[in-house]
This record gives C-alpha cells, structure tokens and sequence, in this order.
C-alpha cells in the first residue's frame, strides 16, 4: 500500500515534464498509477474474501506513537477498486476532453493524480491522524481541481466554498478523533473499534464532532450547498471527485466507523434524519435544473443521503444495501459525467433548453447514457435496481425511512429520465444539435463504466460473498444479493417508485408552477453566502475597532492583558519563595542601579538619538550581569548584539525627526508609566516562579559531561548551539535568513539582486600622484560627510577585526565565542567600512550579494546535517576527526564547526542585507531626493 502511495506521488511530480513533452498525451501514461491500484486490489481479493485484511505498518513519529498504519478490508478493498478504476479512466478520458493548448494543463494533470493517491490515503489509513492527513489533502487537491479555471470569478468561489465548508467539517473531525484515541490509549481504529471506545459524554461528543466531519465532506445537509457550485470545476473533475471519489470519503468514513459507533446514541437519529432529508430535497432541486449538469449534481447530493442512509443506520442488512448502492453509483453517476463532458464538448453547451436531436447519429453514446440513467433509477437488471431492492428490503421494519427512502426514489427515476429527455430529445422549437463523431478516448471510459453496471446486475449474486464480510460486522446477515428474489414487498416498492417517477415526470408540465414555488425558504448557497457575509462583517468592524493604527495602542493592550491575566493569576496563588537572594555581590546592585537610571532616563527624553544610546546602556549592563555571574560566552554575545543594533537604529534615525513627538499629553504618559512598570514588575514575578517551580532535574546539567563526550568541546554554551540544541540553530539561523529578505522587501524598490553600485570611471576630486587612497569610497563621499579620523581608524583596524571574527569562529568551540560571535564582529567591521566610505566602500569591501552569503550559509549548515546523515550517523550529529601538521603537532577539528561557519555566515549576511538596505538604498534615496531639490531651486532661479 505504501508502495502506490509513493507510485502516486511519484506520477504526480512527473506529470508536468510528461504534460511538456507529450501535450494531453500524457494523460495516457499517469493514468497507469491508479490503474495499478485497481490491480493491486483485485490480487488482494482472496485476502478480504472472507472477512481477512491485509495490513502494512512503518515507524513514522516514534515521539507522537504515529505509524504509518494501512489495512485492506472489505469495505476499503471496494473503495480502492472505485477510485482505481474510475481515476484511470478519468484520465484516459481527459487525453481528448483536452486540447493541446489547455491552460494550466500540467498543474491540473499533477493535482488530479495526487488527488487519487490522497484518495487512497484515506481508504488504506487504519490510523485515524493518518486518516485525517490524507482527508486534509484530499481537501486541498479539490480546490485546486474545483478552482482550475482561475480566470473565471465563479471558479474562485466555488473552490473556496468547497474548501470552506469540507476544512472546517474536517478540524471537527480531528478533534473527534482526538477524543477518541486519547481516551482509547491508541488511535488504530482496528483496536478501538474492538473493543477500546471511551464511554460517557467524550464517546457522545466524538461521535457529534466526527459525523459534522463525514457530512460535510459528502455534502449531506445542512452541508450539501457546496457540491452544486462546485460543477464549475471541468466534468473529468465532476465524474471522479463528486461521483466516485470525494464525496465517498464522507459515505466511507461512516461505513468504517458504523459497526462500532452506529449503537452510540446521537448517531441514528443524525444519519437517518439527514440522510433522508438530503435525499429528498437533492431529487426535488434536480427536477428544476436545466443544466445537465446541475442535474447530476442535485441528483449526487441526493443520492449521497441515500447512501448515508444505508451505511450509518447500523443494521447488517442496510450495510449490505449500501455498500452495494457505493458500487453502482460510483459506475453510473461518474458515466453520466462523463456523457454530459462529451455533450458540452461536441454541441458547446449542457443547458437543456437548447438541446434537441442529439439521440440522431449518436447512437452508443446515447446507448450508454440509457444504461447508466436506468441503473440510476432502478430499472432491472442493472446493478442499481438490485441495490435498490436491497435498500427497501432493510427498512420494511422503519415505516417512515421507508417512506422517505421510496419517496426519494420516485424523485430519482423523475430526474433520471429528465437527463434523458433533456439531454437527446426532439424539440421542434429548438434548432438541432449534432455532436459529430465521438472520440473513442471519450466514448469508451464513460461505455466501459456502464456495461460495468449492466453486467454487475446478474451477477449479484457472485458479489454478495465479496461484500458480505462488511455487514456481517454489524451482526447477523439475513439478507443477500440478488437479481431475482421473487414477488416480495420490495419488489413492489421498487414497481412503484418508477411508476411514481414515471408520473412525476409525464406531469412536468402542470407541475412546473409547483416545482417553481416549492423550495425551502432559505437555498443552501444563498445560506451559505449569508454566512459568509455576516463573518465578513464582523471582521471589518472588529478589526475597525481594535486595529486604529495606532502601535502604541496595540502594545499597550497586549501589556495590559499580560499584567491582568498572568500576573493576576500570580498575585492570587502567590506560589514564590518565601527568601530571596536580591544580589550575590555588591558589583551586582551598582550595575542594577545604572540599568535602573538609564531606562527611567530613555523615557523621559525627548532627543531620539539620545533614548536609543539609553536604551543600548541598559543592554550592555545587562550583559555586565552576566559577566558578574560568570557567563562570559553570554557576554560577549550580548555586548555585540547591543552594539549591533545601536548601529542599525542608527541608520533607521536617519530618516526619522530628530525629537519625538510632543505628544502624549501629561495624563496619557502617567498611564503608560503605569502600564511599563506593571508589565515589568510582572515579568520579574513570573521569572522568579519560573526558576523556583521546577519538579525534576533540569537536562542541562549533564550538558557539561555532554559537551565533552559528545560534542568534543569545553565551551558549553556553543557545543549546545551546534551539537546537542543544533535542531534549534537551524530554526533560528532560518528565521534569520527569513527576517533578512522581509528586510529588503521592504526598503528595496527594486530586486535585491539586481546591479549594485559601480564606482564612476574618474574620482570627483582629483588625487595627487603618490597620494594614498585610504579609502576608496570616501574620496566618493561629500566633505561634510567624510571623516578623516575615522578612514584611518577603519584603514587600521578593518582587517584585524576581521581576522579576530575568523579567530572567535574556530575557537568558539572550546573558548568564549563561535559563529554567531564571529559572524556579529565581521558585521560591525563591515558597519564601520560603511560609515567610513558608504555604500561605494561597503561595495569594495563586500563584492557579493547578501542573499548569496545567507543561501550559502544556510546551504552550509544544512548540508552538515545531510553528511552526518549520509555518513551512518543521525541529522547534525558531531564527529571527531584527529589530525596532525608538523611544526604545529597533533590537534583535532570536529565537524560541527562547519555548521557553526554557516552560522556565522548567515549573520553576514543578514548585517549585509540591512547595511544595502537600511544604509545604501536609503542614501540612494536620500541623494535623489537632494538632487530633486538642487534641480527646483536652480529652475526656480
């Protein structure tokens, strides 16, 4: 089973190089994925004859005890046959419904046969999380399919209502699910189904929350309003997703879960009561179509209650009846499909008011839609009628299911032979259709699929013993299939039904004002664009409410929640230590008291200048409290950090007023005041809980010993960051690369990779015959911009500080420093190159784009992880590698450090990225705007 999901997958991500090479061609050979499928499934046919299952599992999420857990039964078996079957002769139908010049053509080829493996996910899953994985794809897939004609606004719609209303029915689901297997202890239904169900409310609530899921997805009320607007996907979409295959998840997931759940209390009563109703309401709205297929549509949903209906009313007899309606209306609703494709291709519409003499040289084709519309009424001795039968047979014992179920039949045999009559009929107001000659690509799926139907019907008989271990599940089986069971009360039921329909139809025409006027005060899409629009409503006002602009507003919410919510919270259970430690040295206190006085200062300033170096004193005291602490790595880190972002803010200020602004007014600042100290004051409580609440040994201590052992490396603070938390790194250096593009996006006008800038052909001042340049891009700058003393002092120390970054990158292993260390003083070496000479000089000293220093850095550390992989070892794992040079003797290197050199190039790279945008697009900008200046005022002269 795993090995078709990967086949699948495989032919999806092959089907655009095959669709480039081939055109519509190659839908020849992708239909050869689900085509295996099928045979896989009938080699499995003795293995499920008698009630056996075949079973696959693989390790997947040890941690989540999540396996990938597969399991062929009866009723699964019948699924996979379906969407093998009818998915490759979608396909091979779709290489001429097609043209060569089809838009989208490769996507829609890719989608459609991924489509059909997570089809296969759902049916194979024995898992229920593995279940809702593949619900979830299949989901997505069918709005892309849905929405494949994206130029057209009804596309769109139809696609997001589908998605809409199956995604939230699906999070429902999960948390169904989620019930279940928590209180199960597992969530492999073969065990809970066994015998492991919780009890009580949770079981009640599951069940609720499950069958929202599996109704929604088969478009049973009130969910059914999706599936009539999905028609605007293409018909080979129609014929596979909404007649044999998407819309059975939900008829499959409740036959899979009936025989365990159908006794719980909630269940009956939903599945009979919304099965009946959607049977009757879908046949009523097919009688008011004109679209052929809106008709089948109506006609899905329809029989889609009848199905629910079948399959959840818990009884051996009804289970057998329904998944024996499963196989015939998968081969008769996804034939006339397909026959409705061959009309709308041919005679350019399905509206049936135009239609008129297609039945004249179209004969097989109006052949095969006649076996498919009377196996879908029940006219003997197709397949439908025996299923039929067997559904009346299973509710002689329910007199009002009964009824519903036969009055739904009647409707059903009234639309069946309007898509006939509408479809091939003689009309003398109309002028003639003519559909010319069928390709046999377009004939043959839709003609194989309806002698399917025609044969299946005698030979009930030999699928009774296929489809009987299924029911028996439920209990005693008293019940079988067949074509002829003699004169019994269903017979006759079905006798009337058709006569029923017959008349329903005969009677259209006085009919017409009844079937006008009766409809239900509220249509589905209507409800659902209601809903819609009211939540869409509801947004704009309370985003207009909450989101003023304004950030001080947003920021003071957010402190003011922590300080009620957390901080209440705290005050209340009051869970700190009675003593604590204010300060372990005196040196400690001083440093507080400056923190103290800088940030009181930083507010209370007006100067933006000013805050920020205030601001920056409180970060460089902070990392003074690690160096009293002993934390020199943490130190160092924090001074350069601090320093580094001093020199942003400084770019930033730049284009900034140079004072804040006089507001806010004396009332609103004691507010903040208020709000700053409660947030702080909480923020220490809750720091001081946080260290004094741990139960169990912190997994930190033995990172010391880990370090040694495992990471090869004293400096414990930077094997933790490249060897035993390296997973963390990488998320973190990945956000970096991230921020770093958000970053450009923002200030860059233009692509980021575009041309930097060049140095004109001749300095504008001339230079001196032996004149030294210390700087090549400051002879650029304007004096009021140029520093003497800071070229020199940059032309002095610019590579040492380099060399130093290169230093803190290979000894960070044992000694305080590392790559982000490292990474942090190149980028301040590159900071001081620009102030010295500006973006000429920082061109000159870093002749690369940044995104190429980030790609490569992150290229670097990831492609650690896959060596260590590649070479026995886990992802990111560290090795030892001893080495020996003379003249410097015996030492060692390990191979984190080359993940710790992407990591230092990655910061360069970021720094890089900010110091182009933030610093040389903005003096770009800021020379253009001067210019634009210089040039009004010399033409207002």
């Amino acid at each position: 089973m795993l090995v078709l999901l990967i086949l699948h997958l495989v032919a999806a991500l092959l089907a655009p190089l095959f669709v480039r090479w081939w055109g519509p061609r190659a839908f020849y050979p992708l239909a050869l994925a689900p085509a295996a499928a099928f045979g896989w499934a009938l080699a499995q046919t003795p293995a499920v004859r008698h009630g056996g299952a075949v079973v696959e599992t693989y390790a997947w999420i040890r941690q989540l005890r999540l396996d990938l857990a597969f399991r062929l039964d009866t009723l699964s078996w019948l699924m996979t046959l379906l969407v093998g079957a009818v998915g490759a002769l979608v396909l091979v139908y779709c290489a001429r419904y097609f043209g060569p010049g089809s838009l989208g053509l490769a996507r829609f080829a890719a989608v459609l046969v991924a489509f059909a493996g997570a089809m296969l996910c759902v049916v194979f899953a024995d898992d229920l999380l593995l279940l809702y994985v593949g619900w979830e794809l299949t989901t997505i897939f069918s709005y892309l399919l849905i929405g494949h004609s994206t130029e057209r606004r009804s596309s769109r719609w139809a696609a997001a209502q589908a998605l809409i209303v199956t995604s939230l029915g699906g999070l429902a689901m999960l948390v169904g699910f989620i019930l279940l297997g928590q209180h199960a202890g597992t969530y492999r239904w073969s065990e809970i189904g066994a015998g492991r169900l919780p009890d009580g409310g949770h079981l009640v609530a599951a069940v609720l929350l499950i069958l929202a899921g599996a109704l929604s997805k088969s478009a049973v009320l009130p969910f059914n309003a999706w599936l009539p607007v999905a028609m605007a996907a293409p018909t080979p979409v129609s014929a596979y997703l909404h007649a044999a295959a998407m819309v059975k998840a939900g008829v499959y997931l409740i036959g899979l879960l009936a025989p365990a759940l159908a006794a719980v209390g909630p269940w009956r009563p939903v599945v009979l009561v919304a099965g009946v109703a959607t049977m009757i309401v879908g046949g009523w709205a097919a009688l008011r179509q004109t679209d052929l297929k809106l008709l089948l549509a109506y006609g899905t949903v329809s029989q889609l209650g009848l199905l629910v209906v079948l399959v959840g009313a818990g009884t051996p007899d009804a289970a057998l009846a329904g998944v024996a309606m499963l196989l015939a209306h998968a081969l008769f609703k996804a034939t006339l499909f397909l026959v409705v494709g061959v009309i709308d291709h041919g005679a350019g519409t399905r509206d049936l008011r135009e239609l008129s003499g297609l039945r004249h040289g179209a004969a097989p084709l109006v052949t095969v839609a006649l076996l498919a519309a009377a196996s879908m009424a029940g006219v003997p001795p197709l397949i439908g009628f025996v299923a039929k039968e067997a559904a009346f047979a299973a509710f002689t014992d329910r007199p009002v299911v009964l009824a519903g179920l036969v009055a739904g039949t009647a409707l059903t045999v009234a639309y069946s032979v309007r898509f006939l009559w509408g479809a091939f009929a003689d009309r003398p107001d109309v002028a003639p259709a003519r559909l010319g000659r069928v390709a046999p690509p377009l004939l043959l799926p839709p003609a194989l699929l309806a002698v399917a139907g025609l044969v299946a019907g005698p030979l009930a008989g030999g699928l009774d013993p296929l489809l009987r271990p299924y029911a028996e599940l439920l209990g005693t089986l008293h019940a079988h299939l067949a074509l002829w069971h003699g004169p019994t009360p269903a017979l006759g039921l079905s006798a009337l039904a058709l006569l029923a329909g017959g008349a329903l139809f005969a009677l259209r025409g006085p009919l017409a004002p009844v079937l006008a006027r009766l409809r239900a005060p509220v249509g589905g899409n209507p409800g659902y664009e209601w809903v819609v629009g009211r939540f869409d409503r509801l947004a704009v006002e309370v985003t207009g409410a909450t989101q003023r602009g304004s950030l001080p507003q947003y920021l003071g919410i957010i402190l003011v929640v922590f300080v009620l919510l957390p901080g209440g919270a705290m005050l209340a259970s009051r869970p700190w230590q009675e003593r604590i430690a204010l300060w372990q040295t005196p040196l400690q206190l001083v440093v507080v008291v400056v923190l103290a006085v800088a940030a009181v200062l930083a507010v209370r300033v007006r100067r933006r200048l000013t805050a920020m170096l205030l601001v920056g004193v409180t970060g460089y005291g902070t990392a003074m409290l690690f160096v009293l602490s002993g934390a020199p790595d943490l130190a160092l880190t924090q001074f350069l950090v601090e320093t580094a972002t001093i020199a942003v803010f400084v770019l930033v200020l730049r284009r900034l007023p140079a004072r804040f602004s006089a507001r806010p007014l004396r009332r609103s600042r004691w507010l903040r005041r208020a709000v700053a100290v409660g947030a702080g004051v909480a923020a220490a409580g809750l720091a001081l809980v946080a260290g004094a609440a741990r139960q169990s040994t912190s997994i930190s201590t033995a990172f010391a010993d880990l370090a040694v052992s495992e990471g090869h490396g004293r400096n414990v603070v930077n094997v933790t960051l490249v060897d035993i938390r390296a997973w963390d790194t990488m998320g973190e250096i990945s956000v970096l690369v991230v921020a770093a593009t958000g970053v450009a996006s923002l200030i860059f006008e233009r692509s980021r990779t575009g041309p930097r800038p060049r140095r004109p052909q001749r300095e504008t001042r001339p230079q001196r015959p032996g004149q030294p340049v210390w700087l090549r891009g400051g002879a650029r700058l304007h004096e009021r911009r140029r520093s003497i003393v800071l070229e020199v002092i940059t032309r002095l120390l610019f590579h040492t500080v380099v060399l130093f970054s290169l230093f803190l990158l290979f000894s960070g292993h044992n000694a305080p420093g590392g790559g982000f260390a490292g990474g942090l003083v190149a980028s301040l070496a590159l900071v001081v190159r620009y102030l010295a000479g500006g973006r000429y000089e920082l061109a000159d000293a870093a002749p690369i784009g940044a995104g190429t220093v980030l790609g490569a850095g992150l290229a670097v550390s990831v492609g650690t992880g896959v060596i260590a992989l590649l070479a026995g070892g886990s992802v990111l794992q560290s090795a030892r590698v001893d080495l020996y040079v003379p003249g410097i003797g015996h030492f060692y290197l390990v191979t984190s450090l080359f993940f710790d050199v992407g990591v230092y190039l990655v910061v360069v790279g970021l720094m890089l990225d900010i110091l182009r945008s933030l610093g040389a697009e903005v003096d770009r900008h800021i020379e253009a705007a001067d210019a634009r200046v210089a040039a009004d005022q010399g033409e207002g002269r």
